[in-house]
C-alpha cells in the first residue's frame, strides 16, 4: 500500500448546485502523491461537498474528477472503490458487529460477489489492525467503543481497503485532544495521499503538509501551511483576528485567536 507516482486523484473546475445554490463554483485540487493535505474553511464552505464528488459519491454539474488521468466513469466503480477510501464524520450501525467485522468490510471491493475472504484479504485485515493498535480489540463489540475508538476502526477499514489515496471528513470531530492528536499522527504516517477535512487551523498546520483554504463554495488558498495560514487570510475567511506565529525549528504556523475581534459574517452566499 503505497501511494504511487502517478497523477492520482484530481477534481477540475468542479461545480455542484444545490437548492438553486452553487456550492462549489470552480473547484481545482490535486493533491500531491503521497501528502497530508488538510481541507479547511468556515461551515458551508463546500469541504464536505468537495469530499465527497472527489469519492464519486456525488456527480458534479460540471467540471471533472478523474483518477491516474481518468474520469471515474472512465475508471469504473470497483476500481474507484479499491483506490479510493474514504472516512466520514459519524459512522452509525444498529447491527451487532465486531471490530474485526467491521475492518473486513473493507475487503469488499477486492472480493468478487458474495466470495469468502482469502488468504490476502485476511493479511490486509490483519495489517490494518496492527497498524492502528487495534489487534487486541477484534472480538470487541462496535457497540461498545468510545468515539475515538470507533474513528479508529473506520480508518482500520479504510487501510484494509489498501487505498492510495484516503479522504476523511472532519474525522476530529466530538474527539478529545488526545484522540485528534493520535488520530492525525496516524493519518499522516500512512504511505497514502490524504485529504482531511477540519475544523482546527493549529491541527492542520501541525499534520498537513499542503492546506487549501475554501469559502463559499471556492478555493482562496493552497499551498504549504506556512504560506497559507495568514493573518489576512484568517481575517478575510473566518471573520475574527488572529496572531500567527511561527512554532519550532520547521516554520510551522501556531495560530492564537484574539478574544473580542470577531468581525460580522458576511451574508452566507451557500447552504
Amino acid at each position: 500500500m503505497t501511494a504511487a507516482d502517478g497523477e492520482g486523484l484530481r477534481a477540475a473546475r468542479v461545480k455542484r448546485e444545490a437548492g438553486g445554490r452553487l456550492v462549489l463554483d470552480g473547484v481545482d485540487m490535486a493533491p500531491p502523491p503521497g501528502a497530508t493535505v488538510g481541507l479547511i474553511g468556515p461551515n458551508g464552505s463546500g469541504k464536505s461537498t468537495l469530499l465527497r464528488i472527489m469519492a464519486g459519491v456525488l456527480t458534479p454539474h460540471s467540471g471533472v474528477v478523474t483518477l491516474d488521468g481518468r474520469t471515474l466513469a472512465e475508471t469504473g466503480r470497483r476500481t474507484v472503490a479499491q483506490r479510493v477510501a474514504v472516512v466520514d464524520q459519524h459512522a452509525v450501525t444498529q447491527v451487532e458487529l465486531s471490530v474485526l467485522d467491521v475492518v473486513r468490510l473493507g475487503r469488499i471491493p477486492h472480493r468478487r460477489a458474495w466470495s469468502a475472504s482469502g488468504p490476502e484479504d485476511e493479511h490486509a485485515v490483519r495489517e490494518a489492525l496492527e497498524r492502528t493498535g487495534l489487534a487486541d480489540r477484534a472480538g470487541q463489540s462496535w457497540h461498545t467503543l468510545s468515539g475515538g475508538e470507533r474513528q479508529r476502526v473506520q480508518i482500520a477499514r479504510a487501510l484494509a481497503q489498501q487505498p492510495r489515496e484516503l479522504l476523511l471528513d472532519e474525522p476530529t470531530n466530538h474527539l478529545d485532544i488526545q484522540h485528534q492528536l493520535e488520530l492525525l499522527a496516524l493519518v499522516a504516517a500512512l504511505p497514502v495521499t490524504a485529504v482531511i477535512a477540519l475544523h482546527d487551523l493549529n491541527m492542520a498546520a501541525m499534520f498537513c503538509d499542503r492546506i487549501t483554504v475554501m469559502a463559499h463554495g471556492k478555493v482562496v488558498a493552497a499551498g504549504p501551511p506556512a504560506q497559507v495560514l495568514t493573518e489576512e487570510l484568517i481575517a478575510e475567511v473566518y471573520r475574527v483576528g488572529a496572531v500567527v506565529t511561527p512554532d519550532g525549528p520547521d516554520g510551522r504556523p501556531s495560530v492564537r485567536f484574539l478574544p473580542g475581534d470577531a468581525r460580522p459574517a458576511p451574508a452566507a452566499r451557500i447552504s
